[in-house]
């Protein structure tokens, strides 16, 4: 009895999803960042809480990860019923600030992924900033803080405009 509790206990901590950290560099703290499970060759996202503890505005000016092809910042609307997406060039983290990056929101989109992201999986990134700093994440790969939302293309999205 006592090996098949501990057999459990032990495949119950290894089939857990990777648990989402906080990064810190200087006054640029990145909370929580998260992936939904995705099939090699499409597309992801990546979810986090930007927050710019420090003095003087900074700038989100790109991402990147080896996990991906192309790796872009996003916001999303609705638009007459219809969610759309827009590519964005930067994201301006002003001081005492924080950003949600979050399902219907701003978001990173992980394009033309290398291989599957599985739960339990953490998915590489660097987070660019105007001010030259360099923020390296993971995103664990789960259901997310709140237990996840609408999978990717659960909701009508226009994909045209970006």
């Amino acid at each position: 009895m006592r090996n098949l509790i501990l057999g459990l206990s032990a495949a119950v901590l290894i089939s857990a999803p990777a648990q989402a950290a906080t990064y810190r560099l200087g006054g640029l703290e990145v909370g929580q960042p998260w992936s939904r499970p995705a099939a090699a060759g499409t597309n992801g996202a990546g979810y986090m809480t930007l927050t710019n503890r420090g003095a003087a505005p900074d700038t989100l000016t790109a991402i990147e990860s080896p996990a991906a092809r192309l790796v872009e910042m996003h916001r999303t609307s609705m638009d007459g019923g219809v969610m759309r997406m827009q590519r964005l060039d930067s994201v301006l983290l002003p001081p005492g600030k924080a950003i949600t990056f979050a399902p219907a929101g701003y978001h990173i989109m992980l394009i033309g992924l290398a291989k599957a992201q599985k739960a339990g999986d953490t998915v590489p990134a660097t987070l660019v900033f105007s001010s030259g700093a360099r923020l390296k994440i993971e995103f664990a790969v789960g259901a997310g803080p709140t237990g996840g939302a609408a999978p990717m293309g659960a909701m009508p999205m226009d994909h045209m405009n970006h």
